[in-house]
């Protein structure tokens, strides 16, 4: 009667309170790798919607307005640091603004120059959009496997528990077991929100660096005709 009543009184709580310090320190270890990965899946989400928010709506503009009077007013501005798309067209149009009036005939030169710029920066946006993947990615890799060695640990406690006693019971056993499964539940805790979270952002991640890409060879395709046009009327007034 004692035993089932100790096993009826049994906790989520009492068992964590009650296992062994490395079952609580795999614990503990899942635990805030689970913190920081809800952390990073609540700032990352805001950043790509923020992002794909400002990307649309400049996108909108550039085909609708003159590009030149985007940029002078785009580099008068404190940019936020998710207006990516802004970032590239401002780097894109300074480096043609620079090499213009040095290109003569040659305008493949300047837009060599731009290609150059819209890389670098487009790169750098790659850079801050996967930012945070990496930690997401390891946290739904390894979480279960630490989990599993709590497991393996407050198994085999139990069993060398075992040898201590002359009659094994459910109460003997029960409690070492339990605890090691909840070590693997906060193992799968961590890590399936992590691996789920880091699928669509990488995703999203994508879909946005591919919009840059392309954003860029429309940049491209617009300078290359206001080349073409300035080239024809120099040859016009010679």
């Amino acid at each position: 009667m004692q035993n089932q009543a100790h096993l009826e009184h049994m906790t989520v709580w009492g068992l964590i309170t009650e296992a062994s310090i490395v079952v609580q320190a795999v614990m503990l270890c899942l635990v805030l790798a689970s913190l920081v990965s809800w952390y990073l899946i609540v700032q990352r989400g805001a950043v790509l919607r923020h992002s794909e928010q400002l990307a649309k709506a400049f996108l909108k503009r550039f085909r609708t307005d003159e590009i030149g009077g985007l940029y002078r007013e785009g580099s008068q501005q404190d940019l936020p640091a998710d207006a990516a798309l802004q970032r590239i067209f401002l780097a894109g149009y300074q480096s043609f603004s620079q090499l213009q009036p040095h290109a003569g005939n040659s305008p493949e030169a300047v837009l060599d120059g731009v290609e150059r710029s819209l890389a670098v920066a487009i790169a750098e946006q790659e850079e801050r959009l996967e930012k945070g993947l990496p930690f997401l990615a390891t946290v739904g890799s390894v979480s279960p496997y630490i989990g599993l060695f709590g497991t393996v640990w407050g198994i085999m406690n139990s069993f060398l528990g075992l040898s201590q006693v002359q009659q094994a019971t459910l109460s003997t056993v029960a409690p070492g077991i339990a605890e090691a499964l909840i070590a693997t539940a906060i193992g799968l805790f961590a890590a399936i929100p992590a691996v789920m979270a880091y699928n669509r952002f990488s995703a999203r991640s994508q879909t946005l660096i591919a919009r840059y890409y392309a954003f860029g060879n429309e940049l491209q395709g617009r300078l290359h005709r206001r080349l073409n046009g300035a080239v024809s009327s120099m040859a016009a007034a010679a």
